[in-house]
């Protein structure tokens, strides 16, 4: 008969897979309590770093349809539970890691698919979805101007050909006055 204390432990952690966009399982082997309290500040407020044995993991994932992660949960094993932006997490991961060696990131899970460790690195490579979104609304608004400008150019042509025509017919219109004072005065 299953212990209620990790048959609680099973749920919660089901529960944290049914919520979380993407979760990243690592090695903890050698790192500190101070060291593991450090990582889950660096993760900020949108992920969870979670210890947690393997079997109880593995029927948590299973009972959260969570197929592909058996392989790599051999060992001490933690993982991130991440609800917000996975690369933002995936960054913070990595970085860890490469300052402790006692953290080793051994693959994850997201949009249904188990993940590498390669792509976790690549996901960790992306920019945040800030900064892609501003890079975004950036090039749209250079190429709205740009539109506004061709849009605009043949307007302002037309209003530059009225006036030089104006100019044109001002100039020609105060010569014709004068031209014309001068011929009566020569025929008097």
């Amino acid at each position: 008969m299953a212990r209620p204390d990790k048959v609680t432990a099973v749920a919660e952690i089901a529960e944290k897979f049914r919520d979380a966009s993407a979760s990243v399982v690592t090695e903890y082997r050698g790192l500190t309590m101070s060291q593991l309290t450090t990582l889950r500040r660096s993760l900020g407020d949108g992920a969870t770093y979670r210890v947690a044995k393997n079997t109880l993991v593995k029927r948590a994932a299973a009972d959260a349809g969570i197929e592909g992660l058996d392989e790599i949960l051999v060992g001490p094993t933690a993982i991130t539970f991440i609800t917000g932006e996975p690369v933002d997490a995936a960054k913070a991961l990595r970085e860890f890691a490469k300052a402790n060696q006692g953290l080793v990131i051994k693959g994850g899970f997201m949009d249904g698919r188990p993940l590498t460790v390669d792509e976790v690195n690549r996901l960790a490579d992306l920019e945040s979805r800030e900064v892609l979104l501003a890079k975004a609304a950036g090039a749209m608004k250079a190429t709205m101007a740009k539109a506004a400008g061709l849009f605009a150019a043949p307007a302002s042509q037309v209003a530059r050909l009225a006036q030089a025509l104006a100019d044109k017919r001002a100039e020609e219109g105060g010569a014709a006055p004068a031209e014309a004072a001068q011929s009566t005065d020569a025929a008097s």
